[in-house]
């Protein structure tokens, strides 16, 4: 029975223990970079913020237990030699703690600089209750004692800094357990009557539930489906601030925004499953599109920044949502797309078009999302192939959808666009055997040894054969034995943790397999696949990969990566199983 599964288990080292829905999480990562000794509540409202320590203590001694964690998506437990602490969401917003052997602290994460700032701590009068309510995060923490007793509350209505906190327990061989819950100003008294075996059992069926239906095609050749399924369901979180819709976080780590490229490979990999929160990834960052039709560069609970924006493969990433998604768009939702495309293409068409040119500019290396790829180093205000080339797509996509609403003008419109942009990328940058890049100022050219430079290939099909071959000639040179190097190996300027100087992400490696494989590089595509999917299996889903070791790098719980992996696995498991070719067929 669904109940029975338990799930993958993980260290919440590499990814929070989390539930869908909820805006925290239990983990040592309590800032950028930044492993605290004791497990931690994180929330992500307004910024990455650990509110409340969480820690086992040894009944006779009063300190820390010594313990061992383990998490499954329905269950987190430290376990030492007296006893053992379980935790478990009961729902986003509250979480249910249960010990026996071991008693708990939960602490406030630091002190307060000032008596107006940190966490402040008191009993809810006329209860069992103890409330936190922190400053950082603008809302408050309450616990409630279900059973077992508090035998101290340090700090209670203290100011400055001061340590608070409650600490709860049994007596031996007795159990205890609490309720913690988020709220904002305020809340009946906690009550349930539901046992924490059966909240165990609920997280454990929603989670299979999910991982059912967005990786039913999952075997023992995609071992890594469940986990990245649980990297997204862990990572959603529900609409809150600016964030509109119910949205998948890239992590729940500090990578904790919907970047407005990063939303589209997470849509891709829930659309055959959960076609209406694929739809709900898509969409986010178009809410907040502003007068000239550019996106944000990022979304979060409390901050929508508009300093940068990202590329558009909005259009590569509509075709293939639409392909994938089990049920069509209704007419109204392809009228919204429509509209909303067309506005981002005409932003990158006016905005970013200098006078006199056909082909758009970036202003920095953050507009490609490749932040500091080596060929952006002469200049930033450039002219690049990439960016031609998804403009490209998204042209063409916009006149096939022109045409299935009826709009004949504007499809021909969007194709002639298109087949100017198209001229000019080859005529403009194309030097024979690569692509180069050119300054908008000075007009100067020059070519490096980033894999953007040759990301043209996501035009597949619509590549002339003799590029797309040189292309995927140079391609090949990045493969390392775990996958596409962002930079050559053997380039002067590579760097094994280097960001988009080396290492192996995942979107790039998404775009250029589908890309190759479009242009009939089949085998390319497929070892590019093979390895990328050993990675993920062997090293998790982080941010980016070292690329000549495989070592995960930076944030270890990436959606991206998560996502990037399940639509490759599905991918190769549907090519695993589908009927040989009959002679002559």
């Amino acid at each position: 029975m669904t109940a029975a599964r338990s799930g993958p288990s993980f260290s919440v080292h590499d990814i929070p223990f989390s539930t869908y829905g909820s805006w925290f999480d239990i983990s040592p990562v309590v800032a950028e970079k930044t492993y605290a000794e004791d497990l931690h509540l994180v929330s992500h409202q307004n910024g990455m913020h650990a509110v409340l320590r969480l820690v086992p203590l040894d009944t006779a001694t009063g300190h820390r237990a010594d313990t061992r964690v383990e998490a499954t998506p329905g269950l987190l437990t430290w376990t030492g030699t007296a006893g053992r602490v379980d935790l478990a969401y009961e729902s986003p917003d509250t979480i249910r703690l249960r010990g026996t052997g071991l008693n708990i602290s939960v602490f406030a994460a630091a002190q307060a600089l000032t008596p107006f700032s940190g966490t402040y701590f008191y009993r809810e009068p006329g209860t069992e209750a103890y409330v936190f309510t922190s400053y950082e995060t603008g809302r408050r923490y309450r616990i409630t004692v279900l059973s077992g007793t508090v035998t101290e509350t340090p700090g209670a209505q203290a100011l400055g800094s001061a340590d608070r906190g409650v600490i709860a327990g049994a007596e031996a061989g007795a159990d205890w357990e609490v309720a913690i819950e988020e709220y904002e100003t305020a809340r009946r008294p906690y009550t349930s009557t539901t046992g924490f075996d059966q909240i165990v059992a609920a997280a454990r069926t929603a989670f299979a539930a999910f991982t059912d239906t967005i990786a039913p095609w999952r075997s023992s050749a995609t071992p890594a489906a469940e986990l990245a399924a649980y990297v997204l369901w862990s990572a959603t979180v529900g609409p809150k601030g600016f964030v509109t819709r119910p949205a998948v976080l890239m992590s729940k780590h500090w990578m904790d925004k919907v970047w407005s490229w990063d939303h589209c490979f997470n849509a891709l990999a829930l659309a055959p499953g959960r076609p209406e929160l694929a739809w709900d990834q898509f969409c986010l960052p178009f809410d907040h599109q502003d007068e000239t039709g550019a996106l944000p560069d990022s979304v979060t609970h409390s901050e929508v920044l508009h300093n940068f924006v990202k590329p558009p493969i909005h259009g590569w990433a509509f075709g293939h949502l639409r392909r994938r998604l089990p049920v069509p768009l209704t007419p109204a939702q392809l009228t919204e797309a429509y509209d909303r495309l067309s506005r981002w293409t005409d932003f990158w068409l006016t905005a970013r078009r200098a006078p006199g040119t056909t082909l758009p500019h970036y202003q920095h290396g953050n507009d490609s999302g490749w932040d500091n790829a080596t060929t952006f180093d002469p200049e930033r205000v450039v002219v690049t192939a990439d960016l031609a080339a998804f403009l490209i797509l998204q042209l063409r996509e916009l006149a096939a959808l022109a045409r299935e609403l009826g709009l004949r003008d504007d499809a021909r419109r969007w194709n002639r666009t298109a087949d100017a942009t198209q001229d000019a990328m080859l005529s403009e940058l194309w030097t024979g055997d690569r692509f180069a890049a050119r300054s908008v100022g000075t007009g100067d050219s020059w070519t490096s040894a980033s894999l953007l430079d040759l990301m043209p290939i996501a035009l597949g099909e619509h590549l002339p054969g003799d590029i797309s071959a040189v292309l995927a000639d140079r391609i090949e040179a990045h493969l390392t034995p775990h996958g596409l190097a962002t930079e050559q190996p053997t380039s002067p300027h590579y760097l094994a943790d280097g960001y988009w100087r080396g290492p192996i992400w995942a979107p790039s490696t998404v775009l250029v397999e589908d890309g190759l494989r479009r242009a009939g590089h089949q085998h390319l595509a497929d070892e590019i696949s093979a390895r990328f999917r050993a990675l993920c299996e062997t090293n998790g889903f982080a941010e980016n990969f070292d690329a000549l070791t495989g070592t995960g790098l930076r944030d270890r719980a990436y959606t991206w990566t998560a996502s990037s992996y399940l639509v490759l696995a599905e991918a190769h498991e549907l090519r695993r199983s589908a009927p040989a070719p009959t002679a002559g067929g």
